[in-house]
Order: C-alpha cells, then sequence, then structure tokens
C-alpha cells in the first residue's frame, strides 16, 4: 500500500518549505530513518527522513520547488502491506512529467519568499513568467533560467520597473543579466550561494525588515571571575573530560537574569506578545561557510557545569554535520559569543522571532580606576562588554537597562565562595 510523507514542520512559525534536492527517486529501497531528501526553510536546511521502511513509488514534489508544511511531498509502498486494486490502477496511469505545461494555473500567483526575492532583486515581472510548478507556480529555477539566459526566454520578461515589452537579443536593449549591478569582471570569483547560507540571509533580511532594532551595552569587570576559572579548569577536565570555558558562567548568569526579566524571554505576534514560560537558549556556532543555532533546552534548569557540557555536545554536532532540526527548535533568547573572535564590540542582529539577543565581546585587560576608602586608584582588571540587540516593539530600554544590570552584577560576583559549578 502506498503511504503519503508529507512536509514536515522544521521550526517554530515555519509554515513552508523548499526541496532543495531528492536523495531518493521512485523505484529505490529505504529503510526507516533513511534521509530522503534535502529540505530548505528560512531558518534550516535539513535532511527530511523517511518515516517508514520500503519503496518510493512517486516524488509530487520537484527539487526547488515551495510547498506549504503538511503537503504530500512523495508516497512510499511501505514493506508488508498490501496494494490495492485502486492504488494499482492508479499507478498504471503514466505520470505526467512536473515541467509539461498544465492547463492548471490555480497557483500561479502564490510566490514563496525565495521566488519573490529574486524578482525583485533582477527586476522581473512575475506576471510574466511561465511557472513550471505545480499549479503553475512558480519555482527559483523558472528565474533562473530567465536570468542565467539573459532574459531569453520564450515568455515575454520585463523589468518591474519600465513599462516596455521585452525585446529579442540582438538589439541595444539592454536583457536582464546586462543590467545587473554587480557584474563579473575577468579574475573575479564567482561563489554559489548554498542552501544554508540562503536560509540566513533569509532569516537576517527578515529580522532586519520587521524588528525595530536597538541596541545597549555595558561594560563588566570579570577579574573574579577570571581568576575563579582558572583555579579549577585543570581539575575540571580531568574530572568531566572537556575543557570548562567562561561561556557557561555568562549563561548561567543571563538565565538567572531572564527569571527576573521574563519580559525578555519574549516573542512578537503581530497584536499581542507572547511571554514563554520555558528559557531555551538558542546558542551561535560557526562553522568556515555557515552560521547555526542550535538550542538549549530549559537552560535555567542546568548548573554551570551541565551548560558547559551541553554547549560542547552541540559544538560537535554542528563541526560534524550531524545537527538535525530538533536541536534548533523552541529558542527563546540567543547568546552569540562573539569575544571567541577577539571581538570587543558588536550590534548583532535579532534571531527572528525572539525580541532581543545578547553579544559576548572578547576579556581583555585594561587599567581601570577603581573607588576606594583612600581614594580613586588606577588597576589591571580583567574587562569584558556585553551588547544587547533588542526589538523595540516587544522591549523598551528601562526593562533592557535593569536586565543587563542584573547579568553585570552577578558575573561581577561570581567567586569559589559564591559560585557552585555543580
Amino acid at each position: 500500500m502506498a503511504t503519503e510523507m508529507t512536509m514536515p514542520q522544521l521550526g517554530e512559525s515555519v509554515t513552508e518549505g523548499t526541496i532543495s534536492k531528492w536523495l531518493v527517486q521512485p523505484g529505490q529501497f529505504v529503510n526507516k530513518y533513511d534521509p530522503i531528501a534535502e529540505v530548505m526553510t528560512d531558518k534550516v536546511n535539513a535532511e527530511v527522513p523517511s518515516s517508514y521502511t520500503g519503496t518510493i513509488k512517486e516524488l509530487r514534489v520537484a527539487e526547488d520547488e515551495t510547498v506549504a508544511v503538511g503537503v504530500v511531498i512523495c508516497t512510499i509502498e511501505v514493506e508488508g502491506m498490501t496494494t490495492t486494486s485502486e492504488e494499482k490502477a492508479k499507478e498504471s496511469r503514466p505520470a505526467i512529467p512536473h515541467d509539461e505545461p498544465q492547463n492548471d494555473q490555480s497557483q500561479k500567483r502564490r510566490y514563496s519568499p525565495a521566488v519573490l526575492r529574486m524578482s525583485q532583486e533582477h527586476q522581473i515581472n512575475l506576471e510574466n513568467v511561465t511557472g513550471t510548478g505545480k499549479g503553475g507556480r512558480i519555482t527559483r529555477k523558472d528565474l533562473q533560467r530567465i536570468i542565467d539566459g539573459g532574459g531569453n526566454e520564450k515568455q515575454s520578461v520585463e523589468k518591474a520597473t519600465s513599462p516596455k515589452q521585452y525585446v529579442e537579443p540582438n538589439t541595444s536593449t539592454p536583457s536582464v543579466a546586462q543590467s545587473l549591478p554587480n557584474k563579473v569582471s575577468q579574475g573575479d570569483r564567482e561563489i554559489p550561494v548554498s542552501g544554508v547560507r540562503k536560509a540566513i540571509a533569509a532569516n537576517m533580511v527578515k529580522s532586519k525588515h520587521e524588528a525595530p532594532h536597538a541596541w545597549m551595552t555595558v561594560e563588566v569587570d570579570v577579574t573574579n571571575l577570571v581568576q575563579l576559572r582558572n583555579e579549577i579548569k585543570q581539575s575540571f577536565k580531568e574530572k568531566e573530560g572537556f575543557n570548562l570555558t567562561f561561556l557557561p558562567f555568562f549563561m548561567k548568569a543571563t538565565v538567572e537574569a531572564l527569571k527576573e526579566f521574563p519580559q525578555l524571554n519574549s516573542m512578537w505576534a503581530g497584536d499581542k506578545i507572547i511571554q514563554k514560560k520555558d528559557i531555551n537558549l538558542s546558542l551561535a556556532v560557526a562553522t568556515d561557510d555557515a552560521l547555526f543555532v542550535p538550542v538549549i533546552k530549559q537552560a535555567d534548569e542546568k548548573t554551570i557545569k551541565g551548560l558547559g557540557r551541553e554547549v560542547q555536545e552541540l559544538a560537535s554536532k554542528v563541526r560534524a554535520g550531524k545537527l538535525n532540526s530538533e536541536d534548533m527548535q523552541g529558542g527563546t533568547f540567543t547568546i552569540n559569543n562573539t569575544g571567541s573572535f577577539g571581538s570587543i564590540l558588536s550590534t548583532p542582529i535579532i534571531n527572528h522571532p525572539q525580541a532581543a539577543i545578547l553579544s559576548i565581546e572578547s576579556i581583555v585587560k585594561r587599567p581601570v580606576v577603581i573607588e576606594s576608602e583612600t581614594g580613586d586608584m588606577i588597576a589591571i582588571r580583567s574587562m569584558v562588554n556585553l551588547c544587547l540587540s533588542l526589538d523595540h516593539r516587544v522591549l523598551d530600554g528601562l526593562v533592557c537597562g535593569r536586565f543587563l544590570a542584573r547579568v553585570k552584577e552577578k558575573l561581577e560576583n561570581m567567586t569559589a565562595k559564591t559560585t557552585s559549578i555543580y
């Protein structure tokens, strides 16, 4: 019996996905949990596993086609189940190739975010493009074919900003490709944009366009924290088997402050603000060519050791390419450890749809004026900047200032006597 597999939901607020690549073909046998397709959304690029053991019967969605969550993407003849006579008759009918012209144009004007962006970037009027997707839907491949051909397509293509109709090449009218602002010169290197990079770009653009960003920065004296960590790091590694970095200490101070100021653990939802009960920390982890944001669930319930272990495990997953969609779902507040690159001040982009993101900058030694009973004095201290980006629809400066002041207070008072690692 042929069983249907649908487009899964690969993240909160994700409503559609794009099949960037099929990893199987009709007639191919697959085991349960074998990857069958690579799917790209505005949040993640992930492999979709098979839900069954059996034989792939039909691929319902073409590569590069965007469909809504819940839409059937393929059918599988499940091992051990019999095929009904009705299904056999259906399967015996010849399949219509996906790229053949069809009369159904019901999806003609349903554009995915990727298609809209490409049409705007290259000034292509979508009304004059013939879509090869299901229901006449326009795919990214349709637009890419126009761009690669310099506008030389059978369909009439006109600039979205110009009333003139498309004119055949070999005239003085510039083609779509020729009119692009970023021309490739001799010696330039063209680097194809990966699915992960496209997803990152889409989410960042969405965040910047939708959320009115504001920024705040505080300076923190972490001399006591540096001393504490240096005293225990060797024994900790011998006992636990992994390095104790500064990041878990900052995470602990942050989640404790989030419990006191839950407004920052919120999301904008149009006509309301959703204040999340669980504190799930999203952690920005970079590779050579991409940025991933895995999530530590219920971070406020974990010790410094527990946070350190989860950071270690998630970072290892990212670098080994084993991160799955579940690892990246449910985040409510993001921490970005830009200090690992030597940065001392940054203005991060909010991880949509969250309300705020905190960047932890590099710890540096600086001469600092210290007040004492005998007067001011200068001392060498370990200092760090904490940079907060906030969504001004959800948060205001007052609560964010109090939140940062509380994080600062907790960090400056981390000593061997006051801080438990376990």
